[in-house]
């Protein structure tokens, strides 16, 4: 890769590093796995960067590393348990909030994760793409191969489901 390239790469894939981790942790539940498989993609990326269009850099390394993930999954033959992929992610209270909100914000995040977490691949990456990511319909149906419509119904359905599991879970605590 010469030095313009090398730059390109830098300035336009680079900065979706970490966006690139959190759909693979989510997708692999394995924080190990996960960097594993972006090292993985970001390698492939390197080696098909003259491949690139320059159209949207983040769908394109998100493409690259999902396809990578289900891939490493096929080669495990393995899903591992929920629970993995929200450990990685923390959120610090806001100064601003006293115990109890702090609290119930935790308790409400983990709630939320592992719901996330329990839901299957198909929707669990179209929220992880969609609420985290931010990226449009348009960009999850080119990160995930399939249809406009289809990305709509599996993240109404993804919606719904969280609904019902976080609705079970106050039921239940």
């Amino acid at each position: 890769m010469d030095q313009e390239t090398g730059g390109a790469f830098e300035r336009l894939i680079v900065p979706h590093l970490a966006a690139a981790l959190t759909l693979a942790r989510y997708l692999l539940h394995d924080g190990a796995d996960a960097e594993d498989a972006v090292q993985e993609a970001y390698l492939q990326a390197i080696r098909h960067f003259d491949g690139f269009r320059g159209e949207n850099a983040k769908a394109w390394i998100l493409t690259i590393v999902r396809r990578v993930c289900w891939a490493w999954s096929e080669r495990e033959r393995r899903f591992a348990p929920a629970g993995a992929a929200g450990a990685t992610l923390e959120e610090v209270p806001a100064a601003a909030d006293d115990p109890e909100t702090a609290f119930l914000r935790l308790d409400l995040r983990e709630r939320l994760l592992r719901a996330v977490d329990a839901l299957p691949l198909p929707f669990r990456e179209v929220i992880v793409l969609h609420e985290l990511h931010e990226l449009s319909y348009a960009e999850i149906a080119e990160v995930t191969g399939v249809p406009v419509g289809t990305v709509m119904s599996r993240l109404a359905r993804a919606r719904g489901r969280l609904q019902r599991a976080l609705e079970a879970q106050e039921m239940e605590g």
